[in-house]
């Protein structure tokens, strides 16, 4: 369990320099220079992310439950994953949905987070989703209050049209592919 915590906290860390230490991310981002900050971002990242997946792995070797899901959970799973990737698709374009949300990830990663704790009831599963959903929680209060949303352009309901078709799509190749290959859990 120690090393899933130690790749969350490094991922939530990275991920959240913008929150805690905003000064200190742009002097860095500026001595650095943007490309060379990315790069370290990105491999951190990696890092953080390989650790989040070898401390599953081994997590799921012994198993803790904390709480055995409702047989109810699984169809309600299944539809708030199918409304996550319409969301994440429309943080990059201008569309109702993201005027709607203005921050269409977050809501998608609290959705998701969501979806799985509802399914899943391991120890392991719930730090990690139950991380998730509140890293989510804390960023989109953090924003509130530090960010003024820009348009990001002239919204279109094509670009609406072209989030849902994209993020069903997205869902299908997870749901009957992806999902048990990547991860070796079968959400069918």
């Amino acid at each position: 369990m120690l090393i899933l915590i130690l790749g969350l906290t490094l991922f939530f860390a990275l991920h959240s320099l913008a929150m805690i230490a905003p000064r200190w991310r742009e002097k860095k981002r500026h001595q650095l220079g943007v490309m060379t900050w990315r790069l370290l971002l990105s491999g951190g990242s990696l890092l953080s992310v390989g650790l989040i997946a070898w401390g599953l792995f081994i997590a799921r070797q012994t198993p803790v439950v904390l709480y055995i899901p409702p047989a109810w959970a699984k169809p309600i799973t299944d539809v708030l994953m199918l409304a996550v990737f319409p969301m994440l698709y429309a943080t990059f374009l201008p569309c109702r949905i993201r005027s709607a949300l203005k921050y269409p990830d977050l809501v998608a990663i609290k959705l998701w987070a969501l979806a799985h704790l509802l399914s899943n009831g391991m120890l392991h599963e719930v730090i990690l989703f139950g991380s998730f959903m509140a890293w989510a929680v804390i960023n989109r209060i953090s924003l509130k209050r530090r960010i003024r949303l820009l348009p990001l352009g002239t919204r279109s309901e094509f670009n609406d049209l072209v989030c849902i078709i994209a993020g069903v799509v997205t869902y299908l190749i997870i749901l009957f592919f992806l999902h048990y290959r990547i991860l070796g859990v079968s959400p069918i």
